[in-house]
């Protein structure tokens, strides 16, 4: 063997070491890269488990604390047993006892004053009005007050026989040209139908804001002793939704536009009858509220097909004010407007960041989800000082201790650097992505730090769509979205929402034309507010 042979071969064991090396690094890299994925997995599935089985609530809580509101419903009664309970008095009941804030304690005749009384006298049987001594006639002396219960009356269905009177002229009866006047009637809610306006207004009532189906409500009217089918309740509501109510929407919708600042969300449902689309297709109903801005609260429901950009911008056509709303990119179509961000979405989006056995910790935070949460709650602390402040001197303070938290808190995001996939970083990517809108609200003091407002007006709804689980066609959903509407604001205007229903369709029939007639039925009225309001 030459000397060049003898080389070649002391050259092939260190070629071999360099290319096991070479495979031995991208295996490592390959095992770290698996095991991050593992990793990001496992932090999935506890993220599911805990949006499927865990509390709802972001607050920081104790493991031994009892989440309000999560008993086992089927044992209900037996969970809240308490013998020792004391039952609440008349005042307590009516008033409420769970307040934020103590304010002053109403009087008796404050309480009371729009209950009807009822006195239930319990006289003295006429045999012990004889002395037990003397046998002779006892005098009345007078009655005391014993104590006071509340009177449940179940709803009644009675038939209303609408009579109509006729005169005839005698004279001219006589001459063989009679003259016969008749009064006038009320219109009819629907033509060949059982529907009042009190009766429509009740289905609504018990579906819209009871979150009662038509179905059970169907049952409902059985016991009263009425076979209504289902059908003829949903052809009622349907019916009334839009011929009457949607020109009250229209109008409110039209006065929303007016207005300087709005937030909006969306929500899925589901249509079964819809042309060219699937049963199991998801739909949206888009949510859209009035801000803090001192006028009358508006809320407004709209049904869409779809989660596009294109229905919020062209329902807002026209509007120019602020619009506060989450990071759904699509509300970025909205010309001229000023969106402001949700604080609520990005803490949101810490919390689920942080695991969760450190989440109900009161240890000192260190995680960087658990100082990005921190920071989020430095805000809101600062908001509930304010909240009760004028919007120039909200504004003011805002300017004051709000800002140099914003600059901090972007500061220590830019020196994050997370590993890809993980809730960490898309916190993160949410933060900085709505950098540019979070801290608009800053311009005007009645603006909201968050989009809770729009949130709250969802809730009705998602509430209702766990009974009725989807709609049949799109016109009832169109019906829903107008009587959620009317509802919500009704509710927001403090009204009785069962007798502004049955005024609107009471007066509707006859002002649907009239500009000035739909005016005056708007839930501010001052007619609408005097009989009305809820007392």
């Amino acid at each position: 063997m030459n000397q060049a042979d003898q080389e070649e071969l002391i050259k092939l064991p260190k070629g071999n070491n360099e290319h096991l090396r070479k495979q031995n690094e991208e295996q490592q890299k390959q095992i770290q890269e698996l095991t991050q994925t593992v990793a990001n997995l496992n932090e999935t599935i506890l993220y599911l488990k805990n949006k499927l089985f865990g509390p709802s609530s972001e607050r920081a809580k104790s493991q031994e604390s009892v989440i309000e509101g999560q008993q086992n419903f089927f044992n209900e009664a037996e969970e809240a047993f308490n013998p020792s309970l004391e039952e609440p008095t008349l005042e307590e009941a009516l008033a409420g006892t769970a307040k934020k804030k103590r304010k002053k304690k109403a009087t008796r005749a404050e309480l009371l004053e729009n209950l009807p009384i009822i006195e239930v006298n319990c006289p003295v049987s006429e045999q012990d009005q004889l002395c037990g001594y003397c046998n002779s006639q006892m005098e009345f002396l007078g009655r005391k007050f014993v104590r006071e219960e509340i009177r449940i009356i179940p709803a009644q269905v009675k038939r209303i026989h609408y009579m109509q009177e006729t005169y005839i002229c005698p004279q001219c009866r006589d001459a063989g040209e009679p003259e016969i006047v008749s009064a006038g009637v009320p219109v009819p809610l629907m033509k060949h139908s059982l529907a009042s306006p009190s009766t429509v207004a009740h289905v609504m009532y018990q579906k819209y804001v009871n979150a009662m189906p038509l179905y059970r409500q169907s049952k409902d009217w059985e016991q009263m002793g009425v076979k209504i089918p289902r059908a003829t309740l949903a052809n009622w509501v349907i019916k009334c939704g839009l011929d009457y109510l949607k020109p009250i929407f229209e109008h409110l919708h039209e006065e929303l536009l007016g207005r300087d600042i709005i937030h909006a969300d969306e929500t899925t449902c589901q249509v079964l009858k819809e042309n060219g689309r699937k049963a199991t297709s998801k739909s949206y109903m888009w949510i859209y509220g009035s801000g803090n801005d001192e006028l009358p609260p508006i809320r407004l429901y709209e049904y869409q097909p779809g989660r596009n950009g294109d229905y919020p911008a062209r329902f807002l056509d026209g509007f120019t004010g602020y619009l506060t709303c989450d990071g759904f990119s699509g509300y970025n179509k909205l010309k001229n407007v000023t969106r402001c961000g949700c604080l609520a979405h990005m803490r949101r989006y810490w919390y689920e960041a942080i695991p969760a056995a450190r989440r109900n910790s009161k240890a000192t935070p260190t995680l960087p989800a658990e100082i990005g949460m921190d920071y989020c709650n430095q805000l809101f602390m600062l908001e509930d000082y304010y909240k009760d402040l004028t919007p120039d001197q909200r504004k003011e303070q805002r300017l004051q201790t709000e800002v140099p938290i914003w600059k901090a808190y972007w500061a220590w995001l830019e020196t994050l650097n997370p590993t890809v996939g993980g809730r960490l970083a898309k916190a993160i990517t949410y933060a900085n992505n709505q950098r540019p809108h979070m801290e608009n609200y800053l311009l005007d003091g009645r603006c909201s730090i968050s989009n809770n407002i729009a949130e709250n007006i969802v809730r009705p709804y998602t509430v209702g769509r766990k009974n009725f689980l989807f709609h049949v066609t799109p016109k009832g959903a169109q019906a829903s979205s107008i009587i959620y509407s009317i509802v919500e604001t009704a509710k927001a205007n403090n009204l009785n929402i069962q007798r502004y229903l049955e005024t609107l369709l009471i007066y509707m029939p006859g002002n649907m034309t009239s500009p000035e007639g739909i005016e005056g039925l708007m839930p501010w009225s001052i007619k609408i507010q005097a009989t009305c309001r809820k007392k």
